[in-house]
């Protein structure tokens, strides 16, 4: 029997996070998968920084139902425990991130999600300029 695939989608504030979206969503195979759009912010910011609040909620809203997932939309103090603990809440087996520019280890979000992380997962990192699955980083 196929395991059931459980992916989470890790988005931010930039409507480019809808590709996101789009290649999780193309990770579904069966009615059975679940597909997680997740955005965490720290509290005391606002959830999308300078887009109205309003209107960005309602666009991850509606990209995130077209193709049938749930979003959470979370405030917490510490962003990388929060998913991480969404993660294993969920049985979540595959986490995908946007590609991190960051240089130094300590301020690149990936590295620090998957110290966080303490069960197995996979992480697939999708490139901004994402063509085709070629492109995606896989990390076990």
């Amino acid at each position: 029997m196929r395991r059931k695939k459980k992916v989470m989608v890790c988005v931010t504030q930039q409507k480019s996070c809808e590709r996101l979206i789009d290649y999780g969503a193309s990770q579904i195979s069966s009615e059975h998968d679940e597909l997680h759009v997740v955005h965490v912010v720290k509290e005391n910011w606002k959830f999308f920084g300078q887009l109205k609040e309003e209107d960005a909620l309602e666009y991850l809203f509606d990209v995130s139902k077209s193709h049938q997932a749930s979003l959470s939309v979370i405030k917490a103090k510490d962003i990388e425990k929060t998913l991480s603990d969404y993660a294993e809440k969920y049985k979540i087996n595959c986490i995908i991130m946007g590609e991190s520019f960051e240089k130094d280890e300590q301020q690149n979000m990936i590295n620090r999600l998957q110290e966080k992380t303490k069960f197995k997962v996979n992480f697939q990192i999708v490139p901004l300029n994402f063509d085709d699955e070629n492109d995606i980083i896989s990390i076990e």
